[in-house]
């Protein structure tokens, strides 16, 4: 594949993702990983990659919610430092867990949430 394809197939991966990341609240990182891994790159630095690209698209649609007032700012504060603290320990862990260990749980976590969806 051309490094233009590449390119090309990376923002249509890009785009995607933050469409579903701002029309969903969440769930970009889940669509990033897979289409990162199609393209190439190993897991660790698909799911790193990921929720590097994830802040920026999070930031901008948190903010147009902000905007339109959907976010409840009693609670943004004490959820936002949970996830910064999660994210810091998930991000350590990342590095020291088998790859395998994160492909099964991030999976599991896949699964999970999508039956929770239809159940």
């Amino acid at each position: 594949m051309s490094v233009r394809n590449k390119r090309a197939e990376l923002f249509a991966g890009g785009a995607l993702t933050g469409v579903a990341n701002g029309l969903l609240g969440g769930g970009g990182g889940m669509l990033a990983v897979p289409l990162l891994e199609r393209a190439g790159y190993p897991a660790r630095k698909a799911h790193a990659t990921a929720i590097a690209v994830i802040l920026p698209a999070s930031a901008l649609s948190g903010s147009v919610y902000l905007l339109y007032g959907l976010v409840p700012l009693r609670v943004l504060i004490p959820v936002a430092a949970g996830v910064a603290a999660g994210g810091a320990f998930g991000a350590q862990l990342l590095s020291r867990l088998p790859v395998r260990a994160v492909t099964l749980l991030f999976s599991a976590l896949m699964l999970a949430a999508g039956l929770r969806m239809l159940f």
